[in-house]
């Protein structure tokens, strides 16, 4: 007897009608099974691909080897490892585990048929785990593969996961799956993750070139001012962006640029940050021997290296009058003279200046040079402060958390309630850029799965309060380091137990062992409330 209970074998005729009945008949009459058959014609040769159970074991493969050998049209038989189809399903297997978007299918009864990799990584669960399930045995938050059984498509639709590593954030696409006869058969899903979308998204543009589309704002204020911005971009004249500190001046700016069209370079300046001297040098150049520590064949000012770019002059209301006077002699002849030299040299580079300051009382109290304001001032922009558009918070909160855990490569956690409405009730005097610093922190100390109010701390809550004396995060005045380790590790261990309500799944949830905790809750005389308990 044969020791292979099952073979497959390809078995080559000439065309003929009746092939398949033959070779079934052979086959049962001689103990075998047809576990799966494929045809495949080729001009006037069958090629028959099959795999075949041997259930009554009377013959062994020498002898299955040539069961066909008197059987009409028939031309040769070979023993394979693998058939055809098998063989595109582990190559169409090969292709998908290798792409990084989530891939599913069901068919017409909602039954899952094809999971890849990457799907089931984030579902926690195995293909063949999955794989016959019907979909909503998944609890997803949404079922759009569903709606496409009923013929609809579904594209670019922003979905959300929650599992118990935190909140996916991806874009799906669905759509149905016919047959030849168009009739719908299934439907596939296509997810592509956030944080693979911002990933690319950076790999195919530097992350300096800004353009208005990376402007997060609905606000009707804020989406005015990008249109104005945006009809704008393409002239030569100088705009001027007026805006609190922290409200994105430059990224304005940038945007500007990108889509200007200008071929040269973008270079800011920051006016407050540099001494008079050091500015005028930075801005206009100078010629070799102009002044002591300078280079001996002098160097060109920004102006010149950004000649058909943009230069983009950041806090002009702290430019020294001295300067003003030279960057309106610029404006005036579109023509630059280096420190210490006597040539003209010829500028192509636009202008855009950024004030958080009032222009027009600088130029009562003398302040600011009044020809230089109106020169500068012929096109403004004006973006709102972030208390006026606190509509926008919820998108930009997504944003920058995205841009923070893209980085640690970690889901994104979602916030609660209690969060959300602390962080809509700030007044937000430190704008966008407050918002920023507030919620990366909040993810940085937050413990559990979501950030809760207790993790959104502002300023005022770190810094001094009114007597001046150093205040800590939890209150009183600042104790040393290791104390305060000590207090924030408690505080951590606390928040933990109350959420998890067992110490093995604190402990879990704090990444260390269950004696390593208790042993910590003792250090630190944390009791064991009715409510919690040590197992499981």
């Amino acid at each position: 007897m044969g020791e292979h209970l099952n073979d497959k074998l390809q078995l080559c005729f000439k065309d003929r009608m009746g092939i398949v009945a033959d070779i079934s008949t052979i086959l049962s009459r001689s103990g075998f099974n047809i576990v799966s058959m494929e045809v495949d014609r080729r001009g006037d040769v069958a090629n028959v691909y099959m795999e075949v159970e041997n259930i009554t074991r009377q013959m062994d493969r020498e002898g299955l080897f040539h069961i066909f050998d008197e059987t009409e049209s028939f031309m040769e038989t070979r023993f394979i490892d693998t058939l055809p189809q098998e063989e595109k399903a582990n190559r169409f297997k090969v292709v998908l585990d290798n792409v990084r978007d989530g891939v599913l299918s069901i068919d017409r009864e909602g039954c899952i048929t094809t999971i890849n990799l990457a799907a089931s990584h984030v579902l926690k669960q195995s293909a063949e785990a999955l794989i016959g399930k019907h979909i909503k045995t998944l609890e997803l938050s949404h079922y759009k593969i569903l709606e496409c059984l009923e013929g609809k498509k579904v594209e670019s639709a922003r979905q959300h996961l929650i599992t118990e590593d935190g909140r996916y954030q991806y874009i799906s696409t669905c759509k149905p799956i016919r047959d030849s006869t168009d009739r719908i058969i299934g439907a596939v899903e296509i997810a592509r993750e956030m944080h693979e979308i911002k990933r690319l998204a950076r790999s195919i543009s530097s992350e300096e070139r800004f353009s208005f589309g990376d402007i997060i704002g609905t606000d009707a204020t804020m989406k005015e001012a990008i249109a104005f911005a945006q009809k704008i971009a393409a002239t030569d004249v100088t705009v001027a962006i007026h805006g609190a500190s922290g409200t994105g001046k430059e990224v304005f700016a940038k945007a500007i640029h990108t889509e200007s069209g200008r071929k040269g370079p973008y270079i800011p300046i920051n006016c407050a940050a540099l001494p008079e001297q050091l500015l005028e040098s930075e801005l206009f150049g100078y010629v070799g021997g102009a002044f002591t520590g300078g280079r001996k064949e002098g160097k060109s000012g920004l102006f010149e290296t950004a000649n058909q770019g943009t230069v983009f002059l950041d806090e002009i209301g702290e430019m020294p009058m001295g300067s003003q006077a030279k960057l309106l002699r610029l404006l005036q002849e579109k023509a630059v003279r280096r420190i210490g030299g006597s040539r003209e040299i010829s500028i192509n580079a636009r202008i855009i200046t950024a004030t958080n300051r009032n222009l027009e009382q600088l130029v009562k109290q003398n302040l600011f040079r009044e020809d230089l304001y109106y020169r500068i001032n012929v096109l403004p922009i004006h973006i709102p402060p972030l208390k006026q558009r606190t509509g926008d918070i919820p998108l930009l909160l997504e944003h920058f958390l995205f841009q923070l855990l893209m980085r640690l490569e970690k889901a994104i956690p979602s916030l609660t309630p209690a969060a959300l409405e602390k962080l809509m009730g700030h007044q937000w005097p430190g704008n966008v850029r407050e918002l920023k610093n507030v919620i990366e922190r909040a993810a940085f100390i937050s413990t559990g799965p979501a950030i809760d109010a207790d993790a959104i701390l502002f300023s005022h809550e770190l810094s001094q309060n009114q007597s001046g004396n150093l205040i800590n995060i939890y209150g009183g005045e600042i104790r040393s380091i290791k104390e305060q380790v000590a207090a924030l590790e408690k505080r951590i261990i606390v928040k933990a137990l109350e959420r998890k309500r067992t110490v093995r799944k604190a402990a879990a949830s704090l990444k260390i062992s269950h004696p390593a905790l208790l042993k910590k809750m003792q250090k630190y005389a944390i009791r064991l409330d009715t409510q919690v308990t040590s197992g499981n």
